[in-house]
C-alpha cells in the first residue's frame, strides 16, 4: 500500500426499520424497508487500516435505527425521514466517525427498493479536498523517499 495515491474500501449495509412520511400535514403509515446503504472510505495513505475499524464505527451507528421506527429517534423525531434527508443526515454523522479514524467517507448512497438510490459525493467539498492533497502530498513524498533509499543501496 505504501506507494499507492488512492486506496479506499467500499462497503454495504442494510438497515432494517420502518418509518412513516408526513405530506401536507398527514402522516402517512409506518412501513418496513430493509435499505442499502453503500460507503466509499478512501483510506489514509501512509498506513494500513483494517477494514473492520470502518466496519464497526458504521455498524455502531446504524444499530441506533436498526429495527426501530425511525421517526422516534432524533433527529427524525423532527426532520421527516425519506430517503434523501436519511442519505444526509447518516452521511454527515459517518463521515465524523470515518474521520476519527483516520479516513474520509468520500461517497454515500442510499437505496429503499432496487430502482432507486440517493447519492452524495464529498469530493468537491473543502474538508475532502484538503485531507486528498495532504494524503497525496505524503504518498507522494513516501514514494520519493523509497526511491531515494533504493537509489542510495
Amino acid at each position: 500500500m505504501r506507494n499507492r495515491l488512492l486506496c479506499k474500501y467500499k462497503f454495504k449495509f442494510y438497515l432494517n426499520a420502518s418509518h412513516y412520511i408526513v405530506i401536507n400535514g398527514k402522516r402517512g403509515e409506518a412501513h418496513p424497508h430493509t435499505w442499502e446503504f453503500i460507503l466509499d472510505v478512501v483510506l489514509p495513505n501512509s498506513e494500513f487500516v483494517q477494514f473492520s475499524v470502518y466496519e464497526r464505527a458504521i455498524e455502531s451507528y446504524f444499530a441506533t435505527y436498526q429495527n426501530q421506527t425511525i421517526n422516534d429517534i432524533p433527529p427524525f423525531d423532527t426532520i421527516i425521514p425519506t430517503l434523501e434527508n436519511l442519505v444526509e443526515q447518516f452521511g454527515e454523522a459517518i463521515r465524523a466517525r470515518i474521520q476519527e479514524a483516520g479516513g474520509q467517507l468520500e461517497q454515500i448512497e442510499g437505496s429503499e427498493t432496487p430502482t432507486r438510490s440517493y447519492v452524495i459525493s464529498y469530493t468537491q467539498d473543502e474538508t475532502y479536498l484538503t485531507g486528498s492533497e495532504q494524503s497525496a502530498q505524503s504518498a507522494l513524498s513516501d514514494i520519493m523517499d523509497q526511491a531515494l533509499d533504493e537509489a542510495l543501496e
